[in-house]
């Protein structure tokens, strides 16, 4: 999540160090992977306690709170994004010539409505700034599928995945992410489901935990450190050759279609960090009490509101952007420490107040009445008083 929001930071310097910028794989790999296992674990259990067709139900139901929150965080951005740039005011106070609205590919939408605010809500519109949620409902719409075939054959089911992937691969799945070109979805969903059904079928029990063996550990790690003079932008500059090997094997490190080498860079530094965590994250979690140990525990609380923090990582991205650059802060070291930093940091809060309303505090039992009977209440008035309470 913090890594997601440096990403989508406009202008962020902080962005050059994030995890795309050394290896094959970024953040979008750790996202889906890890909404896989989150999904095996939230509904799996559906699926094996109540059946096909409620855990069926209870999959349209999340891909039904995920379409709307897309809807609306794009209508929130857009808006935002709109009256800032409508104003002049950056331009006025900054000498700023950024176009927020077009660096997003906004200008049609606005320019069209009757075109592609349709198109929107059929999620045949889909700008690259948000192009995961559109993925994530169409991957989950595969989920019941998935454990449809799994309940005849565990390997039909990963056959079925990798076909998905090498048919979207080839070029023969795809889906339409604008109406006046042949662009694509930046993520193709049957292709990026191959990621999020492994850490999927992890959780489910249908792939065993990996050992721990020094000579896997040494292969991740070359693989790991190995790509990073092939991802990293400086070595790139310095060395023209690379550029070009990047470029003839671009097939196989493409993000839209999930590259082979994506898949596997991911894999690789997903066991170092398993590895490096220990049975059960016992290595992040032996010091529970210590500065390290609360740190570790906030990480925790934002990973588990995934969704909120996701959401809202992309409007504050943009509004901390468009702060910082009111500011004159643009190009300065502390608008970059203030608009990255602050923002992490509001992430957080988001993550606790997401947690609460979670929680939903209203349905506990209060331990006394917070107000007093009035006198004149009989014993029967009173209990009933206590009644409505207990049932609140």
């Amino acid at each position: 999540m913090f890594i997601i929001y440096i990403a989508h930071l406009p202008n962020s310097w902080w962005a050059l160090w994030i995890p795309a910028r050394f290896g094959y794989s970024d953040a979008t790999e750790i996202f889906v992977f890890c909404s896989g296992m989150a999904s095996a674990i939230a509904f799996g259990k559906v699926f094996d306690f109540h059946g096909l067709g409620l855990g069926t139900a209870r999959i349209l139901h999340r891909m039904w709170q995920v379409y709307w929150a897309h809807i609306g965080q794009f209508l929130v951005i857009a808006s935002g994004l709109v009256v800032v740039q409508n104003s002049g005011y950056l331009t006025l106070c900054c000498n700023l010539d950024y176009n927020y609205v077009e660096a997003l590919n906004l200008h049609r939408f606005f320019n069209s409505p009757e075109t592609t605010l349709p198109r929107l809500l059929t999620l045949t519109y889909v700008p690259n700034y948000f192009d995961i949620l559109p993925m994530y409902i169409v991957i989950l719409g595969l989920v019941p599928v998935m454990m449809a075939v799994a309940r005849f054959s565990v390997p039909a089911g990963f056959v079925l995945s990798v076909s998905l992937w090498l048919l979207a691969n080839f070029g023969y799945l795809n889906l339409p992410a604008e109406p006046w070109s042949d662009r694509p979805w930046f993520f193709n969903p049957f292709a990026w489901q191959l990621i999020f059904f492994t850490g999927f079928a992890f959780m489910r029990g249908w792939i065993p935990a990996p050992p721990v063996d020094r000579r896997l550990v040494i292969l991740a790690a070359v693989l790991v450190i190995g790509t990073i003079p092939l991802a990293w932008f400086r070595i790139q500059e310095a060395v023209p050759g690379i550029s070009q090997f990047n470029a003839d094997i671009e097939p196989l490190r493409v993000k839209t279609e999930f590259g082979i080498l994506r898949f596997m860079h991911f894999l690789s530094l997903a066991y170092l960090a398993w590895v490096a965590a220990g049975q059960h994250g016992r290595r992040l979690l032996a010091t529970k009490g210590s500065l390290w140990g609360k740190t570790v525990h906030v990480v925790q609380k934002v990973g588990q509101q995934s969704l909120p923090v996701f959401m809202a990582s992309l409007a504050i991205a943009q509004a901390a952007a468009m702060l910082r650059d009111m500011a004159g802060a643009h190009d300065t070291l502390m608008g970059q420490i203030l608009s990255n930093g602050l923002g992490l940091l509001a992430l957080v809060a988001v993550a606790y107040v997401a947690g609460w309303f979670k929680s939903q505090p209203w349905r506990k039992q209060p331990v006394a009445p917070l107000s007093k009977p009035v006198s004149n209440a009989g014993p029967h008035t009173v209990a009933s008083q206590n009644k409505v309470l207990e049932k609140a």
